[in-house]
């Protein structure tokens, strides 16, 4: 008999695990600074409206997965992507995105046409 608690994690439940950490607007505007450059967590809350400790809990997040680390370096933190594969991600998302929102617009405007053919 197997034992469950040392099999490996199925690739779809790590793909939803990934999915998951990116389901949080702050997480995901955390990446969008940080596909630009490093940044410290002083310049991450200037950028974003969020507190402090809500900024640290998301971080916490990110960096359990991965998807970032930490440097410090005295009182500062400076934060980056662990990998160009998480920006790659990211820029995918944006196309699917522009191209799901195009499809949409292009139903909205043939719902204005037919409706303006009546």
């Amino acid at each position: 008999m197997t034992n469950a608690s040392h099999s490996p994690v199925p690739l779809y439940r790590a793909k939803a695990e990934l999915f998951k950490t990116l389901g949080h607007p702050v997480r995901i505007r955390v990446l969008e600074l940080l596909i630009e450059r490093p940044h410290t967590v002083s310049e991450l809350l200037d950028a974003i409206d969020i507190v402090p400790s809500s900024l640290s809990q998301q971080l916490a997040v990110l960096r359990r997965q991965g998807m970032v680390v930490g440097q410090r370096d005295g009182a500062s933190v400076t934060y980056e992507l662990t990998s160009e594969k998480v920006a790659e991600m990211m820029n995918a998302a944006r196309g699917v995105l522009r191209e799901l929102l195009s499809d949409r617009m292009a139903l909205f405007d043939a719902l204005g046409a037919e409706s303006s053919d009546r």
